[in-house]
């Protein structure tokens, strides 16, 4: 019988698994596997402040990594408070397993205190797999099969463990008798590429098509320098969904960057004005910025066979891993000498990044969002890590933001949660502790969970070899984006009870916590400021006063849209008059560039 408990087994296995890591905060549902982390040194336990940053920072680990990331909770309510977290791992297909404790088998079935049905609250967000332990014997094999699907399948698994079998004897090899399962970690196959048929019909669509679109997502992130040999050879553009930021660098005058309601001109330009288009890895869901139905033939690559053909009506669908698919299809296509098109997409651009550069530098009441970031992307060290949050900061993010080759960043993009921005960052600092990462958020965000999250940055940052970690928070008092949605949507007026926020001293917590801390009200200040935070020898937190009327202009406004914000201010807007006077400069800004 061996002397190890069923909590030593699960650490021990996940740890075979190489998880590094695991995120999460303790709970008497769950104590016989946390006591357990003493007795396996190698496997760090996190602690988060919150249930929800764990799960968060559990996603941003697998989205930097390519691991499987792992978070842990206790019953009832830990296990509730994961669940945000662990959506916007699903929703933007990371490989995330969640421990969660539960009451002892015997109290199962009988209302017991911080009882919950914990197999039907994880059956959605888990549905892949989500599977009680019972007997110490099930457990090797629920945590293989939670492992291996999570990571083959790129989503979340579930195993619940009640808290009396955590300290039960662990069953290290279950008894060779019927009904025992005999599971083994060994390594799963080669990524597929498709076969040389379907390669090849892709390529005759790509080769006939005289203006091709390219739109990546993070599905293509490990795909980058194929994704810009194709689009050299075919004389295309690339745009790219929020996720797939840093696929190509943006310093490439054929990048057209970022797409949809948050995006680009040139990208609208783009999918408006293409014949062909070809989509990698990316499951982008706003239709209404693809070209239109029967305007382009298309192509669409994608390891999961469940989204192809989803957002776009495509005419070839590739299943298989994008960058090996890539370097199987470039030797079949056919280079393009005709390069108007190409030469129409780089005017494009060029025309767009000197209209963010005077967006950037009209005025604004105190400070233009668009400066503070126009300003910090020349900042950006090589080897950043920048995470965002949801919101108007995601807007400037996916914008005014030029991302060079070798930066990492990402977003809570399928669930576009509030709160993501600091879990992330601090889980890049842990995952990469030699590289400086940002967190760029909003003041609701910020309230919502990075308050809680900068106490572990405090807890953490001594331990890291580039101490590096500017938390730039926007800070106008309103929920900037859900108000222009109210306008721009709804046609209501800004609803104060439920957008504006209290007041909060940001750089003086930050300092009260031994960070470093900076507020600033005025545009001549953000320069130094942002140079002061990238140099200093810890965590800085950036308070920026920034004006909220300064609106994230969609590159496609329909006349519902504009009816809509029209009406909204003739409504009594309380900021009417400096919403018009913001929107008149961002139009004179655009005619300017």
């Amino acid at each position: 019988m061996s002397s190890k408990t069923v909590g030593d087994q699960v650490l021990e296995r996940l740890q075979a698994w190489g998880v590094r890591r695991v995120f999460g905060y303790p709970g008497d549902g769950i104590n016989g596997v946390v006591t357990a982390f003493p007795r396996v040194p190698a496997l760090e336990f996190v602690q988060a402040r919150h249930e929800e940053l764990a799960a968060f920072m559990a996603c941003a680990h697998a989205k930097f990594t390519g691991e499987v990331g792992v978070c842990l909770a206790t019953s009832g309510p830990g296990a509730i408070h994961l669940l945000n977290g662990l959506y916007d791992a699903k929703a933007d297909h990371q490989p995330v397993v969640a421990i969660v404790g539960q009451q002892a088998r015997m109290a199962m079935g009988g209302d017991y205190q911080q009882e919950v049905d914990l197999a039907a609250l994880f059956k959605d967000v888990a549905h892949e797999f989500v599977q009680t332990a019972m007997v110490p014997a099930q457990v090797r094999h629920l945590i293989d099969r939670a492992m291996r699907i999570a990571r083959d399948q790129r989503t979340v698994t579930c195993v619940i463990l009640p808290n009396d079998l955590q300290e039960a004897a662990a069953v290290e090899t279950p008894p060779r008798e019927h009904g025992s399962v005999h599971s083994g970690i060994g390594v799963t196959g080669e990524a597929q590429v498709p076969d040389a048929g379907a390669l090849q019909a892709a390529a005759d669509v790509l080769n006939a098509g005289q203006r091709v679109a390219i739109l990546v997502g993070a599905g293509a992130l490990q795909a980058g320098q194929e994704v810009i040999a194709l689009a050299d050879r075919l004389g295309a553009g690339i745009a790219k969904a929020l996720l797939g930021k840093a696929v190509v660098p943006d310093d490439l005058p054929f990048v057209t960057g970022a797409i949809g309601l948050l995006g680009t001109e040139p990208s609208w330009a783009l999918m408006q004005g293409c014949d062909t288009l070809l989509m990698v890895g990316t499951s982008f869901p706003y239709s209404e910025y693809l070209p239109k139905e029967g305007q382009a033939r298309a192509v669409q690559i994608d390891l999961d066979n469940r989204r192809l053909g989803l957002r776009y009506p495509t005419e070839v669908n590739l299943v298989g891993d994008s960058r090996k698919t890539l370097q199987a299809l470039l030797p079949l296509l056919q280079p393009k000498s005709d390069r108007a098109w190409r030469q129409q997409i780089e005017a494009g651009v060029d025309k767009w990044w000197r209209t963010l550069a005077e967006r950037a530098a009209s005025d604004a009441v105190p400070i233009n969002p668009q400066r503070v970031f126009h300003e910090l992307s020349p900042r950006l060290p090589d080897d950043a890590i920048v995470c965002c949050d949801s919101g108007t900061s995601a807007a400037w993010y996916a914008r005014d933001l030029k991302f060079r080759q070798g930066m990492m960043g990402s977003v809570s993009g399928g669930l576009a949660s509030m709160g993501c921005a600091l879990p992330y960052a601090l889980a890049a600092k842990l995952a990469y502790p030699g590289r400086p990462a940002l967190a760029l958020l909003g003041d609701g965000a910020m309230q919502m969970l990075g308050l809680n999250a900068l106490v572990t940055i405090a807890h953490r940052w001594k331990q890291w070899a580039d101490p590096r970690l500017v938390v730039l928070v926007l800070n106008n008092g309103d929920l900037n984006m859900v108000t222009w949605e109210q306008r721009g949507t709804t046609g209501a007026p800004r609803f104060d009870a439920s957008q504006l926020l209290p007041g909060f001293p940001y750089a003086d917590y930050a300092r009260l916590l031994g960070l470093g801390g900076l507020r600033v009200e005025r545009p001549e200040q953000v320069t130094l400021a942002l140079e002061e935070a990238l140099g200093a020898d810890r965590p800085v937190v950036l308070d920026l006063v920034v004006d909220p009327n300064v609106l994230p202009i969609p590159p496609h406004v329909t006349p519902k849209q504009a009816k809509a914000s029209i009406g909204a201010l003739l409504k009594g807007d309380p900021e009417a008059l400096s919403v018009v006077k913001a929107t008149a400069r961002e139009w004179w800004a655009s005619v300017r560039g």
